[in-house]
């Protein structure tokens, strides 16, 4: 059972942790946080050929070689995927936040990417859960760089080391 749930996501992953900031012995270090899960954006890393039948955008050819231009609405594809990998990280952080007994939820990520988990985000979540944002990319930061960043912005509760 954990307290805090930290979900940092960028476009192309999500990551999740959680800490328990319990009852620690005056000897011992902690709390921790912990990496529970992650989510992958297969969209986000695919190459063009592999996503689209034709790599080039905006080009048709006619008979005469005169190229026309046109909108192939690529943009609202990728917005189309961004929303869907949305949906999914919310998924799993309704699902983590109920089998940890979360209170605390702390949402990291670019604005647009929060922009979108936000309109993903059900209106009504469990009753003791509050949510924090942060908006700023941290998604390449280890556990322990996370945790000290977040408890210097006092949404966690600091890493005491053992024996202090």
């Amino acid at each position: 059972m954990s307290q805090y749930l930290v979900a940092v996501m960028d476009g192309s992953k999500a990551r999740f942790f959680t800490l328990n900031p319990g009852e620690l012995d005056i000897n011992e270090a902690g709390p921790d946080l912990m990496e529970q899960d992650s989510l992958h954006n297969a969209e986000k890393g695919m190459p063009g050929q592999d996503l689209w039948a034709n790599t080039k955008t905006g080009r048709n050819q006619g008979r005469s070689g005169q190229a026309h231009s046109y909108d192939d609405h690529r943009s609202n594809h990728m917005a189309e995927f961004e929303r869907r990998f949305a949906q999914a990280i919310m998924s799993r952080v309704l699902d983590l936040s109920q089998t940890q007994a979360v209170r605390h939820l702390v949402l990291v990520a670019e604005p647009q990417i929060l922009g979108i988990i936000r309109q993903v985000m059900p209106s009504s979540l469990p009753q003791p859960l509050t949510v924090h944002e942060v908006a700023k990319d941290l998604c390449r930061m280890s556990g322990k760089e996370l945790h000290t960043y977040l408890a210097d912005r006092s949404l966690l509760p600091a890493f005491k080391r053992a024996g202090v």
